[in-house]
């Protein structure tokens, strides 16, 4: 009995620490996470830009992650009651977990190396791999995008979320259409006869590519150009008549779909421009009939 009561007095003065250990680091993140949820919502409140805002999100993530680990340290070394226990019992737990979750670090890795390089920031549209969104959480494990396309030819909102592994972003191309602006280059091709005044269809194109854009380009950087350009190909039944300018790119599609519909008014209000087509024209000649 007295050798039962002493193993188990034993016991306690390793648990009793370590459980002390973890009330504290419990309270204690409790106590930090609901700081840095104040300290978030007031930044994010004064946020005026979409970069200011992914750094106070990944700042936020940062401190929770670092807490973690310290954490986890103050753990173990409770347990263990000495530096050199500590060290080999983290040897040893570093040598585990590096087998087991090799994908998992390297994926942490990958977050790192996000964090620092930064090919892109929450908000941002982005292309990674075959997958097309706007990034809506970077963890450590995982970059979340709001897809856009998918289920569709464009590029509106899915209503998807995809789930892309921070380990294959190392095998992946990155292609990040707003890392300088919001603005991409884009184009509208419409083809014309070769009846047509073809000064006159680059003049009406060029119009109304104005027009719908007009309001859109004020916060166009300077760098960028407000005029389109026109670029000309010819095809077997007219001449591509190609206008390429500056939009938004999360609006690509709906902004396209109105400089089309403002071309197509125009053309068909003007007597000296039309749209061509594939079509087969039949004329027939009488042999009988002598020539004069």
């Amino acid at each position: 009995m007295l050798d039962f009561f002493g193993g188990f007095t034993g016991l306690e003065d390793y648990i009793l620490p370590v459980l002390r250990a973890v009330v504290a680091v419990a309270i204690t993140f409790v106590v930090l996470s609901i700081i840095l949820n104040l300290l978030k919502r007031g930044l994010l409140a004064k946020a005026k830009t979409k970069k200011y805002k992914s750094n106070v999100l990944l700042f936020v993530k940062i401190v929770k992650y670092v807490f973690v680990l310290i954490a986890l340290i103050v753990v173990v070394f409770s347990y263990s009651g000495s530096w050199m226990e500590l060290g080999l019992v983290a040897g040893l737990l570093t040598a585990a977990v590096g087998l087991a979750l090799s994908k998992p670090i390297s994926g942490v890795v990958a977050w790192i190396v996000m964090v620092t390089k930064r090919p892109f920031e929450i908000g941002d549209r982005v292309k990674i791999g075959g997958v097309k969104g706007d990034v809506k959480d970077i963890t450590l494990t995982h970059v979340f995008l709001d897809e856009i396309g998918g289920t569709t030819s464009g590029e509106e909102e899915s209503g998807r979320v995809v789930a892309i592994p921070n380990s294959t972003l190392f095998d992946s191309n990155i292609i990040n259409y707003t890392a300088y602006n919001d603005f991409i280059l884009d184009e509208v091709t419409v083809t014309v006869t070769y009846e047509s005044d073809l000064d006159e269809a680059e003049k009406l194109i060029k119009e109304s590519v104005k027009k719908v854009m007009m309001g859109v380009w004020k916060k166009l950087p300077e760098s960028l150009s407000r005029e389109p350009n026109i670029r000309l190909v010819f095809r077997d039944s007219g001449v591509d008549v190609i206008v390429r300018y500056y939009t938004v790119a999360t609006e690509r599609n709906r902004l396209s779909t109105d400089v089309t519909r403002e071309i197509f008014k125009r053309i068909r209000s003007s007597r000296d421009v039309e749209i061509a087509y594939p079509h087969t024209s039949v004329i027939l000649r009488n042999k009988d009939v002598p020539n004069f």
